[in-house]
């Protein structure tokens, strides 16, 4: 019963892995790939780990990794950060009994149930330099209004909001399922021992929340980490919201030359990025006591 699930993610999976940490030995690219259609044989050859010398030397010729990494390092914990804490404090207040609280819960499922795409494209006219409302209301109030979309650090900072906007929905849902899990009768037996509502929280909520949050902040660092269709729709290719995944995206699909080689080597440093962030992030979880 197990054989049918294996096999597909050995052709969906396992198979177009280890055909691109097969690229990145080779110099593989779109002028000397087989051609079925001009009859044209495979002329690419091994390299060995020229590929991975290359990037990891930081040439920009090869997109600057380093630089790059940082940026996306300041795009994953920004995002994640925000994610976690605004999720938390919405979490908290729908966990209240207050009036009209399942419909502030589906409102705020919103920006989650629609699809990426609309909200990437939504947000893009509303970031219009010159026709956005941001923009419109920036100038009603007598403030500086920028490009955000433009060459500047603003770019990163419009596609982080937007990122936010989308994935705090998840947060809260799941940390509201954590704290609706935890027993009433902690709460109790701390206002009993006359603790302030700062010390429950911190003697309490954290802790019972503590399982629910390491898996969300795990899944969340992997997701942005890795989110591709924010970033692209909304600001392009802009070499100051450019992040490891986009860059990757835009060796193998843009340029004269295709360069399947380097495009590959990228991939393979994203998957081995996030495999040392996941093993040291679970090794501290076990130290703590979590067990995961």
């Amino acid at each position: 019963m197990v054989l049918p699930v294996v096999v597909v993610i050995a052709v969906l999976v396992l198979y177009p892995l280890a055909q691109g940490v097969f690229f990145t030995f080779t110099n593989i690219n779109e002028a000397n790939i087989a051609n079925p259609v001009l009859d044209r044989p495979a002329t690419y050859e091994g390299v060995g780990f020229k590929n991975y010398l290359n990037v990891l030397s930081g040439d920009s010729s090869y997109g600057a990794f380093w630089g790059t990494l940082l940026r996306t390092l300041i795009w994953t914990f920004g995002c994640v950060f925000f994610h976690y804490t605004i999720g938390l404090g919405l979490a908290l207040l729908l966990n209240r009994e207050v009036k009209g609280r399942t419909l502030y819960r589906v409102l705020l499922i919103l920006p989650w149930a629609v699809p990426a795409f609309i909200s990437a494209f939504a947000w893009k006219y509303m970031f219009n330099a010159q026709y956005g409302i941001i923009n419109q209301l920036l100038r009603a109030v007598g403030l500086p209004d920028p490009v955000w979309l433009g060459q500047s650090d603003w770019a990163l900072f419009a596609v982080i909001v937007v990122n936010v906007w989308l994935g705090v929905p998840f947060m809260m849902v799941a940390l509201l399922g954590g704290l609706q899990s935890i027993p009433g009768d902690l709460y109790e037996a701390a206002e009993m021992d006359g603790a302030t509502p700062w010390q429950r929280f911190r003697n309490v909520t954290l802790p019972g929340l503590r399982s629910v949050s390491s898996t969300v902040i795990l899944l969340g660092i992997i997701w942005t980490f890795n989110m591709f269709p924010v970033i692209y729709l909304i600001a392009g290719p802009n070499p100051n919201t450019r992040i490891l995944v986009t860059y990757a995206f835009e060796r193998f699909f843009s340029g004269a030359s295709r360069d399947y080689a380097i495009a590959s080597t990228y991939g393979v440093l994203i998957l081995s990025v996030l495999l040392v962030f996941a093993t040291v992030y679970r090794r501290a979880l076990r130290k703590q006591g979590e067990v995961w």
